[in-house]
């Protein structure tokens, strides 16, 4: 069975974002006709009340299409409370639980697919320190309670494909060269344990598709706010997968059509399916459904 996955992330709602490019994908959703949504974080710029407002409006347009699943990332945690509540992560998540409900880890059940998501955006917390000041309230972590997902994945029928949702790239970023995780071996070493055939994170800024100890397919997706990385033109990835294989698609915005247009196409087998990863495939031959 093939599904299909709109991977969106990193919106920035507030001053950052493009509601040029938020209105056009609106308009071309129910043409991608995607089995789910899936935002991975970054819903808003500064966890306030107007920019988690107009984030539930995007995932309402989205839900007329396709069940969505949403997660926080370090922009929508009010970690400046933590000084002054040390011990209580309430008030961290108050505000986006009160627009997008109280699990932060949600899991969605497709015909084909479990989707189980992981907390990896805690705000100012031990676990994701560095000796960085500027990763204060940057860098997530994926503590080991988090492996509650695997749980999940070994309860699934084993005809569905395990896909795991966290906000932070777990793969350095081409351009930045920067992890998103603290303790990212660790991090990585938990992912692959936890059964997940195909990871959806963002974090970074820049689109990427690529491989996980050889084995688990990452997709990356780029942002929609104005703040790329490297100066390139905003994005979102269109996930494919299919029984033999994993289709990570970019759309990528088009200045003068003002329009996202498909890009690039990276397909890689799936694990124990005999093939090794594809070379990426030209835009001008790409297809999309």
């Amino acid at each position: 069975m093939t599904v299909q996955l709109l991977h969106l992330s990193d919106l920035h709602f507030g001053g950052l974002a493009d509601l040029d490019q938020i209105e056009a994908l609106e308009q071309m959703l129910p043409d991608l006709r995607p089995d789910a949504v899936v935002v991975t974080g970054d819903l808003s710029q500064r966890a306030r009340h107007g920019e988690f407002q107009r984030a539930r409006a995007l995932v309402q347009v989205a839900a007329r299409t396709a069940p969505v699943l949403v997660i926080p990332g370090n922009h929508d945690v009010a970690w400046w409370t933590r000084p002054l509540i040390p011990f209580a992560k309430a008030p961290l998540y108050a505000k986006y639980r009160r627009y997008f409900g109280a699990d932060l880890v949600p899991t969605l059940t497709l015909p084909g697919a479990i989707i189980a998501s992981a907390l990896t955006s805690h705000g100012v917390s031990w676990g994701s320190l560095t000796l960085q000041l500027r990763d204060l309230a940057v860098k997530g972590h994926l503590p080991k309670r988090e492996l509650r997902v695997r749980g999940v994945f070994d309860s699934a029928p084993r005809e569905q494909t395990r896909v795991l949702v966290v906000h932070h790239n777990v793969l350095r970023g081409d351009i930045s060269r920067r992890m998103g995780l603290a303790r990212w071996r660790q991090a990585q070493r938990r992912i692959v344990a936890s059964g997940a055939e195909v990871v959806l994170c963002g974090h970074d800024h820049e689109e990427e598709a690529e491989l996980l100890g050889g084995r688990v397919v990452v997709s990356t997706a780029g942002t929609l706010c104005k703040r790329t990385r490297g100066g390139r033109p905003s994005s979102f990835n269109f996930v494919t997968i299919e029984p033999t294989a994993v289709h990570i698609t970019y759309f990528r915005w088009d200045v003068e059509s003002r329009r996202f247009r498909a890009s690039d196409t990276y397909a890689f087998a799936r694990a124990g399916k005999g093939a090794a990863p594809a070379q990426p495939v030209p835009a001008d031959t790409t297809s999309h459904s």
